[in-house]
């Protein structure tokens, strides 16, 4: 059997692990478990290139710096597609499909979330092999996991008639149960779909052009429509918009007759909880999982992280407390499902914390602000080695710029100054100016605005290097 070519969705927001993961940076790039993030570790899995091509990650056009940027830390390459807007990950897996059939038809795709985790990833790799054998056969082949406990947060598979090996037909998908019938499930054998899958290229496109004609379409006018954006593919924004908004189960694999699950005993988690970062995390002799600036006393059963400022537990059970700069929540660790309707009300009572973090990542690295007021901003800004910012003018407010560590060289109305630490540069309103990182080591200043409009849209972008202009 020829290679198989993986594709790693990583466009979901991730609103269930809040404070920490939110639309802004979403879980997928966050090391919530272990010192790298969960889509790193994906990538790290993909790297047999014996069972393996280079993988495919489709991202939100909004995550594409922080793929790139992954990737590059950890050394590995992949094609990095961006959908121009959130379809669900129907059209996502369909534009999958068309990309992998341009080198040959009956391709082999293996399609696997960013936000998953293996812990057995070399057993997974050669299961993919093995699921690989059986789609390039036709089936549309899912991965199902045997529950260890009676979820109510997956989704779950009755498994049907056996195909031969680990192989069976899959007799139905079920929706995330309650409680009760949840136990049922599970006394009953049903496994868990852990919604990853692998499939022939042709055979996907023929189910999807039969189920749903017009996202088929939207997605063979979007991958032919698509454009080269620096080192991204970037799908065509109205083709790809007129895609039905809807998942992969739905469109496709709760309706085929080509559906079929292996048990795959991995170690499988889908980190979409707080209660499961818990779970999977390192625990003291008391069952606290503790990290960052986190301290717990007479406390059994606890996640407690905090970013930054010291955070402290006394006399507490079955709690999780997650503090960052600007939100802090406070949850029964099992109920931490309610954190997703958590937000959707802060969303609802227009709360920029509900989908921003206080720091906001850029492609030439951070700003942060420290502090505010009526006709004032105070931000910490750091710019990564060879990072530059837009060339850009104010209408509202004017800059100044105190450089604590390295050397920036800024451009100011055509004018190129190098700014040591300790100095500053001054930049009116209306004058044209750039800021950037000639040196080796992180560039880091303090910005102070002043005026009449301080918000983020007051940028007029003359010239960039990452074409946001």
């Amino acid at each position: 059997m020829a290679k198989i070519i993986p594709v790693i969705m990583c466009g979901g927001a991730g609103t269930r692990v809040w404070p920490e993961s939110r639309e802004s940076l979403p879980k997928q790039f966050i090391p919530l478990i272990g010192e790298t993030s969960t889509f790193q570790s994906i990538v790290k899995i993909l790297d047999d290139r014996t069972i393996f091509e280079e993988p495919i990650a489709i991202a939100n056009i909004d995550y594409r710096f922080h793929v790139a940027e992954q990737l590059e830390e950890i050394g590995a390459k992949a094609t990095i597609v961006l959908e121009p807007t959130r379809r669900d990950s129907g059209p996502a897996v369909a534009t999958a499909a068309i990309l992998a059939a341009r080198a040959t038809p009956d391709a082999v795709v293996a399609v696997l979330a960013a936000d998953h985790v293996f812990s057995d990833g070399k057993r997974f790799a050669e299961l993919c092999r093995e699921a690989g054998e059986a789609a390039a056969r036709g089936l549309i082949v899912t991965f199902g996991v045997k529950p260890d406990h009676p979820a109510t947060s997956y989704g779950y598979i009755r498994p049907g008639e056996p195909l031969g090996g680990k192989l069976r037909r899959v007799a139905a998908f079920v929706e995330k149960p309650e409680a009760a019938e949840a136990e049922r499930f599970v006394a009953e054998g049903y496994l868990w779909n852990s919604g990853n899958f692998i499939f022939r290229a042709d055979t996907m496109l023929q189910e999807i052009e039969r189920f749903e004609p017009e996202m088929a379409r939207a997605a063979k006018e979007a991958v032919a429509g698509a454009r080269k954006d620096l080192d991204f593919l970037l799908l065509d924004g109205v083709a790809f918009a007129r895609a039905p908004k809807k998942s992969i189960d739905y469109a496709v694999m709760e309706r085929t007759d080509k559906a079929a699950v292996i048990a795959a005993d991995v170690g499988w988690s889908d980190v979409g909880l707080w209660s499961t970062v818990w779970r999977l995390s390192e625990r003291d002799s008391d069952g606290n999982s503790l990290r960052g600036s986190a301290v717990a006393l007479d406390s059994r059963n606890v996640l407690v992280r905090s970013s930054e400022q010291l955070t402290a537990v006394v006399g507490l059970e079955n709690v999780v407390v997650v503090a960052t700069p600007d939100a802090v929540l406070v949850a029964d660790l099992k109920r931490t499902e309610m954190v997703k309707p958590l937000v959707d009300k802060l969303k609802a009572d227009k709360r920029r914390e509900a989908a921003e973090h206080k720091r906001a990542y850029r492609p030439w690295g951070y700003y942060q602000t420290v502090d505010e007021g009526a006709r004032y901003q105070v931000k910490r800004i750091v710019v990564k080695p060879g990072g530059r910012l837009s060339l850009q003018k104010h209408f509202h407010r004017a800059e100044h710029w105190v450089v604590v560590r390295g050397t920036a060289e800024v451009t100011r109305n055509g004018e190129i100054l190098h700014v040591h630490e300790n100095e500053s540069v001054y930049l009116p309103i209306g004058c044209e100016h750039r800021l950037a990182n000639p040196g080796k080591i992180n560039l880091e200043l303090i910005e102070v605005q002043t005026g009449s409009y301080l918000g983020e849209d007051d940028i007029i972008r003359i010239e960039d290097v990452y074409n946001r202009v």
